[in-house]
């Protein structure tokens, strides 16, 4: 599966003329796999990652996403948004009533790091590697025209549980060629979450993934009916909920 993803990225770009690649780094696991997956494809040279820190992202997720970088041997540059999401929050406070909250202001976040990074997109050349797994897209845990906004979805055919199994497998090819681990162990082992309010993870929006994924499969991959789904032992109100979305 990881040879697979490392030469679809390369044939997207060798057969359409491009060359470099831009990826917003976060720190957790969804974006540092792409952008391992990208320095394999195409060499750490052509792979330049942006961490786009706002004011509810974490130091350990920003160190590692800078540790992240150090190992892979691509440039890092910080661009904070939160002189952007000031400014587009007071805009829609004069229509909204007051300063957006909830999911408002959590998408406001997402959309003002896809306009920055399709803006170094247009000014360089570079393709957009966008970072969605397949459990997020199937259930909607996305933005709309900001974590979704990109050139080449890499992972979008690749389930969340896999995402972790491939980091593994690809640490341990490292370390059978007596390298360090590629994808810092920190960043495998913390909760995954979006960062978009105060101490948030996703299993306060999704089912645990090693729940979720394997409802999806058989949902998507094996078009079994919400009532199969439930007679195979799940929850009728969980597959339910899951299936709708």
């Amino acid at each position: 599966v990881w040879n697979a993803l490392v030469l679809g990225v390369r044939d997207y770009f060798r057969k359409n003329g491009f060359n470099d690649a831009v990826i917003a780094l976060s720190g957790g696991v969804d974006s540092s796999i792409v952008a391992t997956i990208a320095v394999d494809a195409l060499g750490a040279n052509c792979v330049r990652g942006f961490a786009l820190p706002s004011r509810y992202s974490s130091q350990h997720s920003r160190t590692d996403a800078a540790d992240l970088a150090t190992r892979l041997g691509v440039t890092l540059e910080e661009i904070p948004i939160e002189v952007a999401h000031v400014a587009l929050a007071s805009s829609l406070a004069l229509v909204l009533g007051g300063e957006p909250t909830g999911l408002t202001d959590e998408n406001l976040q997402s959309r003002i790091r896809g306009v920055l990074m399709m803006g170094i997109s247009n000014a360089t050349g570079a393709v957009v590697l966008t970072t969605g797994n397949k459990s997020e897209m199937a259930v909607g845990y996305s933005t709309l025209y900001g974590d979704s906004a990109g050139g080449f979805a890499v992972i979008k055919d690749v389930p969340k549980t896999l995402v972790y199994q491939l980091c593994a497998w690809r640490n341990e090819e490292a370390q059978r060629h007596g390298l360090d681990d590629v994808i810092p162990n920190s960043i495998l082992t913390k909760a995954p979450s979006a960062e978009l309010r105060p101490d948030q993870r996703d299993d306060q929006s999704l089912p645990p993934y090693d729940v979720l994924d394997p409802i999806l499969e058989m949902y998507v991959e094996h078009d079994a009916t919400a009532a199969q789904i439930t007679a195979a032992g799940y929850d009728a109100a969980l597959v339910a909920r899951i299936t709708s979305l």
